[in-house]
């Protein structure tokens, strides 16, 4: 019976791929191959062939003499499984990995097949809700939310925020002082987001592959003219083939070390697209040199603060489960310290937060802002404003603690049953251990701020129940953790937190930008869970998501690692070292890495993908050197855009964007980065990312992209395995929580599904709560792991005393004579700011260099998109988007300059022609500007090299915060400004 169900399967392909050749769409698809196909078991007693000619295909029974393409299965139970149209990728996974089913020939031909057959089974889904006006509603996810396509005849008309209707699950409500909180029903997104029809539709966007004019693969290369000679259109296989050939002789000549991918986050969302998923696939099969990241949102969290209380697993920032009810319910003072959600987001999460934060002012919860800024959130929100100036936040903090201690303030009970070492620290802010008690009178030379207010502060602190909201999230991230003193700031604030009684009610971090009563527990894979990779040691796949969707695994080589902000000194010099970025536990960081690695190549071919590295790299100028260096041999740059170090390539991949290919994701997941990251949003929302237009010019998605070269390479079918992008999404959607909920039909047609929100009952304890209880921790944090708990499992904190350490064990044990990371958390002044007395006198004004609340790193900026047209974020000066620099008018007044007027922003390092922007909200002595400008435009005037693209980062310090990291520290940078006069050159 089994041997004729599989003969009738075999037999009834043949008039199923005629049936499908009928829509246009897959008869192109068929046409584009003359080939033999040849199905059979392995024993040979059952085999058919298909042959593909002109686009009609026709099927024999028996083996055929010469086929382009086998697929042999081992057994008739294998082919029954494996041709089922709906088969089980667990058994497909196992087949494949133990050899159970070979498919052999050319790979082009193997990707082609297995896809086309995918394709036919993908005919007749509906995809997107057809509207009145003829236009059809698509949706898709980007890195500020998730929203509605509208396309009609095949062009985007307009996008929208989604908008929730009945059939969607009901919201969360919060009952806080009498009165009822309930979000709004919709998607509050970035301004980014919403750009992004007219970033598809750029003039920036690259339509074709492209080749330096005078790059030769074999024969002249010139290396130096990198970024000043032209470009060429060539095709698709030309360009490809130079690729695939380039992996070939690297590996041949030097070995697989000597390709490096520096890898850039914050691209384009999806869990397929995404670089921790396809290209982090396709790297690994070729084998490669890895980037080794800095943790460059949580810098001064990650080296320094999560040494006080062990959280290793967010990297050093807090958790905020529950933070939002509690705050509401409990609080009395929010302070706001580096700390501008309105601008930031919460990374990815758009307005989500707004709506809370104008609750807590309804119920009359006061606000304070510690910022050298007076930043978007105060300006929304009101409350006092402490300008204080940049890197010198620790003196600041120590001041208040002292005045804690002074008055007896502090929750002494808290302090002597959770914490260890405070009779030291307190020694310290008295400063009866070092003869200087760190008094607000001590702390106003440095911070500017005077010594009554901040009394002031640290008494209404003290006296009411706070909210302490350190960067973005409130809980950590950016801000002034991204100084030379960002990890005394952050740890400052887990001391600060102690002294206060964290945990207590009304007692916590957080900003309401996250810990809404979502149902945290329902699955769908977040970005850094690994996707398609395979990979189970640089991204969070091992932990859910290998095991729920099944695939093929893969593994990289080579253990050789470049330190991210060492990489233009480790191609300029040919050595670097750093330290690992690790979540799983405290001590990685102490183990220094060195390149390049005993028994691997340096690195000679550059793989880059992904947002640019001018505007987020520090001191970045360094590139430039490094790009045109002689011993890097081959630069592929695989972009959507003209911008940024795309103009140092020797050869241009044209990708295209998120909306012209398929994907699927969860917004603001960030998986194993960030985990339970989505309970910022009001809504948990899902959606297939529709594939909503053809790409542009010959533009292709990153996954074809990969599969091109991999095909030359005979590893198509291993990348693809036989799987379209669209193939991938489904795979993805069923081995999430949401296919118990709709069908992927249903789900292909609507584009979205919301997550039910947590019933009352059910809803997440408050972080910390108890831990200040002495209860077992019974918030649903997967670490720390089992081995890391000093007490009985689940009591304690992971630091070895298992309480918050105001001198850290671990410090004590790893690194306990790094005067630049001492053991107790001295106020050491900024390398470069106004204590740098010689440099300051030449540089007086202090910039920080923060998120654009108009874009999302490059991703939006200089594509001449409506951000464009926002005076914020770029002004137009004869002709040219200028972007913004504030300055004081005192500041301005000295120097002569107007609001509008162009000025020269520079240091030793570079000069960034900049539009000021003259105002009150910043203090004297400070510069306030963006970083990641997708823009580099260097021009040489008057033989002085300037950039009119916005590139503050060429003025940035790639020094590391302190010794022994792997730190930077943008903030702390010190310019000059003066009007600029050269406008018409």
């Amino acid at each position: 019976m089994k041997r004729l169900i599989l003969r009738t399967i075999l037999l009834a392909l043949t008039p199923m791929l005629r049936n499908a050749a009928k829509k246009p769409a897959l008869a192109r698809e068929m046409a584009r191959f003359n080939c033999v196909v040849q199905v059979k078991l392995m024993d040979q007693s059952i085999a058919r062939h298909y042959v593909f000619q002109g686009g009609r295909v026709s099927g024999r029974t028996g083996l055929h003499s010469a086929p382009d393409v086998v697929i042999a299965f081992k057994d008739i139970e294998t082919a029954l499984a494996l041709l089922n149209p709906d088969p089980d990728m667990a058994e497909v996974v196992h087949c494949a990995k133990n050899f159970k089913v070979v498919m052999t020939g050319r790979s082009e031909l193997q990707v082609w097949f297995s896809q086309l057959v995918n394709k036919i089974n993908n005919a007749r889904l509906q995809m997107g809700v057809p509207q009145p006006d003829g236009t059809v509603r698509l949706t898709t996810v980007t890195n500020g939310g998730p929203l509605f396509v509208y396309v009609r005849n095949g062009k985007i008309v307009r996008v929208t925020p989604i908008d929730f209707d009945k059939s969607d699950p009901p919201s969360w409500t919060i009952k806080a002082r009498g009165k009822s909180f309930t979000p709004l029903r919709r998607g509050t997104v970035a301004p980014h987001a919403m750009a992004i029809k007219s970033v598809v539709y750029s003039d920036k966007r690259i339509l074709h592959p492209m080749k330096r004019v005078d790059f030769d693969p074999d024969g002249a290369r010139n290396p130096q003219s990198r970024g000043i000679s032209g470009y060429e259109r060539i095709s698709w296989d030309e360009a490809l083939d130079i690729v695939a050939k380039e992996i070939v002789r690297q590996k041949r000549v030097h070995g697989p070390g000597s390709i490096f991918i520096p890898m850039s986050s914050h691209h384009q969302w999806g869990n397929v697209g995404y670089y921790l998923s396809a290209l982090m696939r396709f790297g690994n099969l070729i084998g490669f040199t890895r980037m080794a990241a800095n943790p460059d949102s949580w810098e001064g969290w990650y080296w320094g603060a999560q040494h006080h209380y062990g959280n290793s697993m967010r990297v050093g920032i807090s958790g905020n489960y529950g933070t939002v009810e509690d705050c509401l319910k409990e609080t009395d003072l929010i302070v706001f310290w580096s700390s501008d959600p309105e601008s930031t987001n919460g990374a990815y999460m758009g307005f989500e937060g707004t709506q809370r934060r104008l609750w807590a002012k309804q119920l009359g919860i006061e606000f304070v802002h510690i910022d050298p800024h007076f930043n978007a959130t105060a300006q929304l929100l009101g409350g006092k404003w402490f300008p204080i100036r940049p890197t010198t936040d620790p003196a600041l903090a120590l001041a208040i603690m002292y005045v804690w201690v002074m008055e007896g303030t502090y929750d002494k009970d808290y302090v002597a049953r959770n914490t260890t070492g405070f009779d030291e620290w307190r020694d310290y802010l008295l400063g009866t251990s070092d003869g200087a008690p760190k008094t607000p009178e001590w702390q106003e030379d440095e911070t500017g701020l005077p010594a009554k207010d901040v009394r002031a502060l640290a008494r209404k602190w003290a006296s009411r129940k706070t909210y302490l909201s350190p960067g973005t999230g409130g809980s950590g991230f950016g801000g002034a953790c991204r100084g030379a003193t960002g990890a005394q700031w952050a740890r400052s604030m887990i001391l600060m937190m102690a002294m206060q009684g964290w945990g207590k009610p009304g007692v916590n971090m957080g900003n309401l930008q996250a810990g809404t009563p979502v149902d945290l527990a329902f699955y769908f894979p977040g970005y850094a869970d690994g996707g398609i990779s395979g990979d189970l040691q640089w991204t969070a796949n091992a932990v859910n998501n290998y095991q729920r969707m099944p695939h093929v695994l893969t593994m990289n080589p080579v253990r050789q690692m470049i330190p991210r902000q060492q990489f233009p000194d480790a191609i300029l010099n040919g050595q670097a070292s750093g330290y690992l970025w690790d979540g799983s536990a405290s001590e990685v960081q102490f183990a220094p890495f060195t390149y390049p690695m005993p028994g691997y190549s340096p690195i000679h071919m550059i793989y880059r993908y992904g947002g640019s590295f001018f505007s987020t790299l520090t001191d970045s100028s360094r590139m430039i050197e490094a790009y045109r260096h002689e011993s890097i041999e081959f630069i592929v740059n695989q972009s959507i855009f003209l911008e940024g170090e795309v103009q140092f390539a020797d050869v241009i991949l044209p990708a295209c964007t998120s909306l012209e290919r398929y994907d699927i994701g969860e917004w603001g997941s960030g998986g194993g980065y960030l985990p339970h990251g989505f309970n910022a949003l009001n809504h948990r929302v899902i959606a297939l990312q529709h594939k909503c237009v053809e790409p542009l010019g010959e533009s292709k998605s990153d996954y074809q992209i990969f599969t091109e070269i991999l095909n030359r390479l005979g590893l198509g079918a291993m990348f693809t395995e036989g799987c379209t992008e669209l193939d991938w999404c489904k795979r993805v959607f069923k081995s999430s929580d949401v296919a118990k909920h709709i069908s992927w039909k249903q789900f292909c047609k609507k584009g979205y599904f919301v997550v039910p929100a947590e019933r009352d009952e059910m809803r997440e304890a408050v972080n910390m709560r108890w831990f200040a209880e002495g209860r077992p921790k019974d918030v649903p944090e997967a670490m720390p792991l089992p081995s890391q708990y000093a007490k009985e499992f689940g009591k304690g904190l992971s630091t070895p005393s298992g309480k918050i350490e105001f001198l850290p064990e671990i410090l004590k044990r790893a690194d306990p004579n790094n005067a630049e990371r001492p053991v107790l958390n001295k106020y050491i002044a900024a390398w470069e700011g106004p204590r740098n007395v010689e440099l300051a006198k030449k540089f007086p004004l202090q910039m920080i260099a923060t998120h654009s609340r108009y874009s999302f790193h490059t991703s939006a900026d200089g594509k001449n998109s409506f951000i464009n047209d926002l005076a914020e974020h770029r002004t137009m000066v004869d002709g040219h988007y200028y972007w913004i620099v504030r300055l004081s008018a005192e500041d301005a007044r000295s120097r002569g300059v107007d609001r509008g007027d162009l000025v020269k922003v520079f240091n030793e390092r570079g000069a960034v022609i900049c539009a000021a922007d003259v105002s009150p909200m910043v203090a004297r002595g400070v510069v306030k500007s963006y970083e990641s400008s997708a823009e580099y435009q260097p021009r040489v005037i008057d033989g002085e090299t300037v950039d009119i693209g916005g590139c503050m980062n060429l003025l940035t310090s790639s020094r590391s915060q302190m010794k022994g990291t792997s730190s930077m520290s943008p903030n702390s940078c010190l310019v000059e400004i003066k009007k600029w006069a050269g406008r018409a050159a």
